[in-house]
């Protein structure tokens, strides 16, 4: 499948992925993250649940805090 991850074409070798997954296959380990899928907020409890299938934009930001 095609999607958009961050503003960029990625393509899995897969019909539909859970957010979960493609954390897992990007090596993405940040503590705080927003997660959108076509621009609807997807809670962390959610990343088990949340499918995202061809033609999806999926928007991961990791954010960063600091003094």
């Amino acid at each position: 499948m095609d999607i958009i991850l961050n503003n960029r074409s990625e393509s899995f070798d897969f019909d539909k992925l859970t957010i979960s997954e493609i954390l897992k296959l990007k090596n993405y380990s940040f503590k705080m993250m927003v997660v959108k899928i076509n621009g609807r907020l997807i809670k962390k409890p959610e990343y088990n649940l949340a499918d995202v299938v061809a033609g999806d934009d999926v928007q991961i930001l990791h954010l960063i805090s600091g003094g």
